[in-house]
C-alpha cells in the first residue's frame, strides 16, 4: 500500500478478488468500527469481494469543541444547509478517488467496486460517486446526507446515472434525521440518478433487517 493513500483495515476473501468494497466510517469512529460487519453479511463462501475500511484523517472537529478525531470533514455548525465544510468533503473525496484507483491498478475493475459510507462516509460517497468519471458497481449509503445538494446539477457525472444507489436511515435518528437523508434521495432521482429508500426502525446505526438487505443488494450488484 502506497504511503500516500489513507490507511486502511482489509478483509479479504478465501479466493483472488475480482471486486472490492470500500466502506467509509462516520464521525469519530475509524475503519476498525465497521470491518467486524464483513461475516454478519453471511455472504457467499465463495465469494471473490475484498473489503477496505479506510481510516478518514485526525482533524480538529468545531462542533465538539475543536477535539482532534477522525474525521472526513469538519463540522462547523449544526445548521442543516452548512453542516458540512466543502474543502474537507472535496478534499477526502480525493483521496477516496485514489484508493479506488489503486483498486483498480490492481487489477479489479472500476465496475466491480462498491462504495459504501455511513453517516460522514455517506457524504463522501454520495459526493465522490455522482462525480466520478468510471462506472462503479453501486454506491451504498447509510444514515446520510448531501453536502450541497444545490450544485449536484451543474456538477454531476452521467457516468454512474443508472448506477444502483441504495440509500437507508433509521427512523428514529436524531442525529441526522431522516428529512436529511430523504432530501438526497429525491435530489438524486431529481437528477436522473438511479436511487432507492428504506427506512429501518433503529436510530443513527446498524440494524439487522438492514444488514440482510445490504447483503441482498452486494449480491444484486455484484453478480
Amino acid at each position: 500500500m502506497s504511503g500516500n493513500l489513507l490507511p486502511y483495515v482489509e478483509v479479504n476473501p478465501n479466493t483472488t478478488p475480482d471486486a472490492c468494497v470500500i466502506w467509509l466510517h462516520g464521525l469519530g469512529d475509524s475503519g476498525n468500527g465497521f470491518a467486524p460487519i464483513v461475516p454478519e453479511l453471511k455472504l457467499p463462501a465463495d465469494h471473490a469481494i475484498r473489503f477496505i475500511f479506510p481510516h478518514a484523517p485526525e482533524r480538529p472537529v468545531t462542533i465538539n469543541a475543536g477535539m482532534r478525531m477522525r474525521a472526513w470533514y469538519d463540522i462547523k455548525s449544526l445548521d442543516f444547509n452548512n453542516r458540512a465544510d466543502v474543502e474537507g468533503v472535496t478534499d477526502s473525496a480525493a483521496r477516496v478517488e485514489a484508493l479506488i484507483d489503486a483498486e483498480h491498478k490492481k487489477g479489479i475493475p472500476y465496475e466491480r467496486i462498491v462504495l459504501a459510507g455511513f453517516s460522514q462516509g455517506g457524504v463522501i460517497a454520495l459526493h465522490l460517486s455522482t462525480r466520478f468519471e468510471h462506472k462503479l458497481a453501486g454506491v451504498l449509503a447509510l444514515s446520510t446526507y448531501m453536502s450541497e445538494p444545490e450544485k449536484l446539477a451543474a456538477e454531476a457525472s452521467a457516468v454512474n446515472k443508472d448506477t444502483a444507489i441504495m440509500m437507508a436511515h433509521g427512523e428514529q435518528d436524531e442525529v441526522v434525521p431522516m428529512f436529511l437523508g430523504h432530501t438526497a434521495f429525491k435530489t438524486l432521482t431529481e437528477n436522473g440518478f438511479n436511487a432507492t429508500w428504506s427506512t429501518y426502525t433503529m436510530q443513527h446505526n446498524v440494524c439487522l433487517n438492514e444488514l440482510n438487505d445490504i447483503s441482498a443488494w452486494l449480491k444484486s450488484v455484484l453478480a
